[in-house]
């Protein structure tokens, strides 16, 4: 983030605000819960923009709650959660989120706080509160200008959505899809980062709104189109069906169009260093991690890569071929897949079971960078080992698929 975060607030503020930091630790997700219920309910058009299926889930809820959370706790010196406001900034240029969203959502925040504490919110906590949020809407809102110009200046680049023309469809497994996109207008595409996303807007027959969903990219940069692969969510431990993975997988063909836009994300690989890479990850996670060796690989980098993909069997395993061939064409690379549930067929795996401390340390150095994705136990699981192995903070970074949650 290049933008120096410098808003003044009142001591008076300061002070009521960071007061109701036990309440929201006790409140917030109640206070978010129902700050969406009443948005949308009033502003339905914004379902346009917003991921019903995670509203459904609770996990915009809980992912707003705890950034309303950390701004309450570091309302003072904002800079010390850059990393977290850079990433939600990140996320709100590629879902086109402008200065006028901003308003609406203040008044609905407000409105549910005063609600849902009650009496506890007293015209003097509204007060400062609102007060703060025209900080941080400030903050964002400048800090998302520069993005758009950024995004918009360089090579190939765009602001809103551009039609790109689905050019290949490839089933990689049982349940992942790729999709390889080339510009409509043909004209050049902008370059991006391994581990960046680019957000689809899908318009699907049946649907009142449209969808915007945030995928991976899977190739490495400098290509003449962008890919991603999507698993088809079939909804299972009491979670929803995936409207748009379903209909990606079913219904959207060669030579249909998708509206997207630039790629953006925060996760990415430190190319200054030369310490040795890890990258984990669990399911379509891997999506992120593909593209970081591929290009690594493209880049003729000398740093020792260690692959380590943990999935349920060979039948969902996607990409285990094109991994297979680099490790063997690519010495520095080295490979490691866990199967929690193989079948009589599979073969070709390391370690039947999940990913646990003892063996990471049998497997990887401990002065790696380490990089991981995948579903949110998997994240937590692995996020634990690391720090149970006394792996330093600033080497380890990762990503989530949809709103960002606490892994602690």
């Amino acid at each position: 983030m290049t933008t120096t975060i410098s808003y003044e607030l009142s001591e008076k503020t300061i002070q009521t605000v960071k007061s109701t930091v036990p309440v929201l630790a006790e409140h917030g997700e109640a206070i978010t819960t129902h700050f969406y219920q009443r948005l949308l309910s009033d502003h339905p058009e914004l379902k346009n923009i917003f991921n019903m299926t995670n509203q459904m889930a609770g996990r915009q809820p809980r992912a707003l709650a705890n950034a309303v959370y950390a701004a309450a706790q570091y309302i003072d010196n904002l800079s010390a959660i850059e990393p977290v406001l850079n990433q939600i900034a990140e996320k709100h240029r590629s879902l086109n989120v402008k200065p006028e969203h901003y308003p609406i959502v203040g008044e609905y925040l407000l409105l549910a706080i005063k609600e849902v504490l009650g009496e506890a919110a007293t015209d003097e906590v509204i007060e400062a509160w609102g007060e703060a949020y025209g900080a941080i809407a400030h903050t964002f809102i400048k800090v998302e200008q520069e993005k758009y110009q950024n995004t918009s200046t360089q090579e190939g680049g765009w602001i809103g959505y551009r039609n790109f023309k689905v050019i290949k469809k490839v089933k990689e497994s049982d349940v992942i899809t790729s999709f390889y996109l080339e510009s409509e207008d043909r004209q050049s595409i902008s370059s991006f980062s391994p581990g960046q996303y680019i957000t689809i807007k899908a318009t699907i027959p049946g649907s009142e709104y449209t969808h915007l969903r945030q995928y991976s990219l899977s190739g490495a940069p400098g290509k003449s189109y962008y890919r991603i692969s999507v698993k088809r969510e079939d909804g299972e431990n009491g979670q929803p069906a995936g409207i748009v993975s379903s209909f990606l997988h079913q219904q959207l063909q060669e030579g249909d169009v998708l509206p997207i836009t630039a790629p953006a994300g925060d996760f990415s690989l430190n190319n200054e260093s030369s310490a040795p890479v890890v990258l984990i990850s669990g399911g379509v996670g891997l999506t992120p991690m593909l593209s970081m060796l591929m290009n690594m690989v493209d880049q003729g980098s000398e740093r020792d890569i260690y692959f380590i993909h943990a999935s349920h069997n060979g039948r969902v395993h996607a990409f285990k071929d094109d991994v297979d061939q680099v490790e063997k064409q690519v010495s520095s690379v080295q490979t490691k897949v866990l199967y929690s549930s193989p079948t009589d067929t599979d073969d070709g795996y390391d370690k039947h079971g999940h990913i646990d401390l003892d063996w990471l340390k049998s497997t990887v150095p401990h002065d790696a960078e380490f990089y991981f994705c995948g579903p949110e136990g998997f994240m937590r699981a692995v996020n634990r080992s690391l720090k149970d192995w006394e792996v330093p903070e600033e080497k380890v970074r990762y990503e989530f698929f949809g709103p960002e949650l606490s892994l602690n």
